[in-house]
């Protein structure tokens, strides 16, 4: 039978084309699942790893006590230790006569930790730095280029820098660094010894982490332990010691609140892969066997019994199999490689990382062929079912009154009822792992009953085209002329048509929940305050100069409209008319005549605002960022009087000073922000930071 398979397969490969295409796209989407996931790993790896990628061990520091020198030497001396880089992080303030700015300066590490990539000149020594090639291009700054440096507190004004800084020569440009804790912000890399000579009381020395470099040959369970065991004899009982990629995972984790959503949500998208495929392919290959029913049964007339005839199919089920899966697995390969290049030419996301793990492509590859043989089994066994001259007849439908549509019915129903209650408790729980499985079982479940009620669905919609005369009455009944193969049709159209809109509504919520919660703790894109370089406050005209800009869609001067005591402070309460709601990207927030906004965790109930000649005790709303100003509507304003300007020298001019805020165009990203947002700074004649800040 293996040479009637073969020559099956080459006689009819028009009937394996929509088997085979279906296998690959069920592999390949399977595959590319599991290459997300990997690649995702390797370039958050590359992002977030890429300030400790060339560490054997990381020792990040506990709740209670910070690490230092100290613990930088316990660990010295454990076995296995070859090399330790204590990692130190500052915010400094840099510029000449002309420019100012603020940045970040970490030290350089030892040549087994170094991770600079050099793009022209040497290591930063003593007296030197070395610039990220972004702000290098921005400042026009080259080698041997001169820079004062200065703590990163208080004014940065380039006299100020140039009046009390410490001199530094440019001896580098090297790639900006990835690492979330340094990106948008100039870079810079200097000494140790640089770093302590610009530390200050308000901007003291970070350490972030204590990052090892192991001997030859040491096992790095062993050294972890030995690391742990001295950190607890020198007094450091909370710090956690892991591999780079242990690291890696536990800082992700940490930016979505412990979980890590991102594996869950992919597995998730795993999951509905499997589903999906093995629903395609059953589909479809059954329509196929379907069609070759009568001619399976000539074979048996003619002396072919039915073990032979199952697995002349399964043959050919497995040879679709082997050929679609790999095209499938080789597909998927070289669509991430198409996608990861195209995102490694982009500035934001040069960081991306292609992965191909052998799990992904062997899950690929055994998954499009068993599943191929295993939906050509219960088709097969249909087909050798019942006698060959039976066979040879037109098939008895399913259909609720018969014996077959009554099991198919029960089973139907009592998974979309079951697959509903699981649903529901997901949604319940918030668990995607839980409701996932439920909305599973009742498509499923769905599915089994289509032969039940597709048919006389397609009956009724058939009865529209009866006006159309002779053909609308042919079409609508050749339409049911075979319940099955409508049943068989109607089921591929509507797991694909599912398949879309679920992909398209999962990736739409995604989207919406991400924006939403992105404007929850960032109400307002830009905001610009304290004074201009020339000591004034912002007015109206500056307002209308920031709508000048590429990238700014709209812009509106935010002034005092009354004075409240917060945490027993005195400060100004802000006033917003209706015209700059736009400005709010929450736009949940509401301002009515008895609220006032206040920055999340001010523990207050109500606030009393005073203005000229008036004062009312109004609901506080408290917002999800921690840096709102207090706001009210300017309807309130105008009920309490409208206060005069703060004087310089009072507690509540610095907490008043008009504000300036802006909303950007959606399609902005992060290097055209920072551009945007250096280019204001200049135009308006403020500082960069803190007078500016993006996403606050």
């Amino acid at each position: 039978m293996l040479q009637v398979a073969l020559a099956q397969v080459k006689q009819h490969a028009r009937r394996f084309i929509a088997v085979a295409l279906a296998v690959v796209m069920a592999v390949g989407f399977l595959t590319a699942t599991l290459m997300v996931n990997a690649s995702t790993e390797a370039s958050l790896g590359n992002s977030v790893g890429a300030g400790f990628r060339n560490a054997d061990l990381v020792i990040s520091a506990g709740p209670e006590k910070p690490l230092n020198e100290q613990a930088a030497q316990a660990v010295a001396d454990a076995d296995g230790v070859a090399e330790v880089y204590v990692q130190q992080q500052s915010h400094i303030a840099f510029g000449t006569a002309g420019e100012a700015g603020y940045g970040a300066l970490q030290n350089t590490a030892p040549a087994g930790l170094d991770n600079l990539e050099l793009i022209e000149g040497t290591r930063p020594g003593s007296g030197e730095v070395a610039v990220d090639d972004a702000t290098a291009k921005r400042l026009a700054l080259t080698l041997g280029s001169k820079l004062e440096l200065a703590p990163g507190a208080g004014r940065a004004a380039g006299d100020d820098v140039a009046a009390g800084g410490i001199p530094a020569t440019v001896s580098a440009t090297v790639k900006a660094s990835k690492d979330p804790l340094m990106m948008g912000q100039p870079q810079f890399f200097g000494t140790s010894g640089l770093l302590t000579a610009l530390a200050g009381e308000q901007t003291p020395v970070q350490v972030r982490s204590i990052q090892l470099d192991l001997a030859a040959g040491t096992d790095a369970a062993s050294a972890k332990d030995a690391v742990a065991a001295a950190l607890v004899q020198a007094g450091f009982a909370e710090p956690t010691v892991n591999t780079a990629a242990e690291q890696t995972k536990e800082v992700v984790a940490s930016f979505t609140g412990g979980t890590d959503q991102l594996t869950i949500v992919l597995l998730a998208f795993a999951l509905v892969a499997v589903l999906v495929s093995a629903l395609v392919v059953a589909n479809t290959f059954s329509v196929l066997i379907a069609q070759r029913t009568r001619e399976l049964a000539l074979l048996r007339c003619i002396g072919a019994d039915r073990g032979q005839i199952r697995r002349s199919v399964l043959v050919e089920a497995l040879l679709v199999g082997v050929v679609a899966s790999v095209i499938g697995v080789l597909g998927a390969v070289g669509l991430m490689a198409g996608i990861i290049a195209v995102l490694q030419g982009r500035p934001d996301t040069e960081f991306a990382a292609l992965a191909v793990p052998r799990l992904a492509v062997a899950v690929g590859l055994v998954t499009g062929v068993v599943m191929t043989v295993l939906a050509a089994l219960a088709p097969a066994r249909a087909a050798t079912a019942v006698a060959p001259l039976a066979a040879l007849r037109p098939a008895e439908d399913v259909r609720v009154g018969n014996r077959k549509g009554k099991v198919r019915l029960g089973f139907g129903i009592a998974l979309v009822v079951g697959g509903a209650v699981v649903l529901g408790l997901g949604a319940l729980s918030a668990n995607l792992l839980i409701a996932l499985p439920g909305g599973a079982m009742s498509f499923i479940g769905l599915l089994l009953c289509a032969t039940l009620f597709v048919p006389p669905l397609v009956t009724a919609v058939g009865a529209l085209a009866k006006p159309l005369g002779v053909p609308g009455k042919l079409a609508a009944v050749n339409a049911v002329r075979n319940p099955g193969r409508t049943s068989a049709t109607a089921t591929a159209l509507l797991i694909g048509v599912t398949l879309v809109v679920m992909m398209m509504t999962g990736a739409q919520s995604a989207r919406t929940a991400f924006e939403s919660e992105l404007s929850a703790q960032f109400p307002v894109d830009i905001s610009i305050g304290n004074l201009t370089e020339d000591g004034g406050p912002l007015n109206e005209a500056a307002a209308q100069t920031a709508l000048t800009y590429d990238g700014v869609a709209a812009a509106g001067l935010v002034t005092t409209g009354g004075y409240a005591t917060v945490n027993g402070q005195r400060t100004g309460v802000y006033q917003l008319e209706p015209a700059q709601r736009e400005l709010l990207q929450d736009q949940s927030l509401t301002l009515d005549a008895d609220t006032v906004l206040l920055a999340e965790g001010s523990g207050l109930d109500t606030l009393t605002v005073t203005g000229s000649s008036g004062s009312r005790e109004l609901q506080v709303v408290e917002v999800s960022s921690f840096s709102f100003p207090p706001l009210m509507s300017s309807a309130v304003a105008e009920e309490i009087g409208v206060p005069a300007p703060a004087a310089a020298d009072s507690e509540e001019y610095y907490s008043s000073l008009p504000q300036l805020w802006l909303s950007v165009d959606r399609d902005l990203d992060a290097t055209a922000l920072m551009e945007l947002r250096s280019e204001l700074a200049a135009g308006l004649n403020v500082q960069d930071y803190p007078g500016l800040r993006g996403g606050d």
